[in-house]
């Protein structure tokens, strides 16, 4: 009888991730709002019924990519702040991190950068909590830095945001380098730029307390 379960439970796990990878996909060419479930099931070659043994509504299997998309990369996200290494190295890597990432999931970037801002409330909402969530803890690795002694948690915060808000820039601009065909020097020349403009906010935080 466990083995029987244990089968179910597999086939269960395995049509619900092939309803996510076929919803992902359609999701190239469209918005989550006109995203239809029978769509979704003709691709995976399910029964529309089948659809809700896994998502209440398409909102709902729109959340649950989020969660695919961001909830794995709360300790990327952590890495990108380390205390380890000096200001540039750090830079340098967490920039690495961000392109490496966009490189092996171009759909799920995609996916939330167009939702973000998009037209089904529950996504955006999961979204911004995935984000707040990144916040917190960026502002967690930065409260354990010398160089944020004696900052407030306002200011820990803000500074948090705009690290966070960094990253989703740079990752977007990768994004498009990718989607445009952009040179290997192209892509160099993003890196810079965001390089930079990470340095910028790191040359700040060293002289806000003056």
């Amino acid at each position: 009888m466990s083995h029987t379960l244990g089968v179910r439970q597999a086939q269960k796990q395995k049509t619900r991730q092939a309803l996510l990878d076929a919803a992902l996909e359609l999701l190239e060419h469209q918005s989550l709002s006109s995203l239809g479930l029978r769509e979704v099931t003709r691709a995976v070659g399910v029964a529309p019924t089948a659809f809700y043994r896994h998502f209440r509504s398409t909102a709902d299997l729109g959340v649950a990519l989020v969660e695919e998309a961001l909830g794995s990369l709360h300790a990327t996200v952590r890495a990108t702040v380390s205390t380890t290494g000096d200001a540039d190295e750090r830079i340098a890597r967490a920039v690495e991190l961000i392109a490496g990432h966009v490189d092996a999931h171009p759909a799920h970037v995609r996916f939330v950068a167009r939702e973000r801002h998009g037209g089904v409330r529950p996504v955006r909402e999961a979204i911004r909590s995935q984000l707040a969530r990144f916040g917190e803890e960026v502002k967690a690795e930065l409260a354990k830095d010398p160089v944020s002694a004696g900052w407030s948690e306002d200011d820990l915060s803000m500074l948090a945001g705009l690290y966070v808000d960094q990253m989703l820039i740079t990752a977007s601009s990768f994004l498009e380098a990718q989607e445009t065909g952009a040179s290997e020097e192209q892509r160099r020349r993003v890196a810079r730029v965001a390089e930079r403009q990470m340095r910028l906010i790191s040359v700040g935080r060293a002289h806000w307390a003056d």
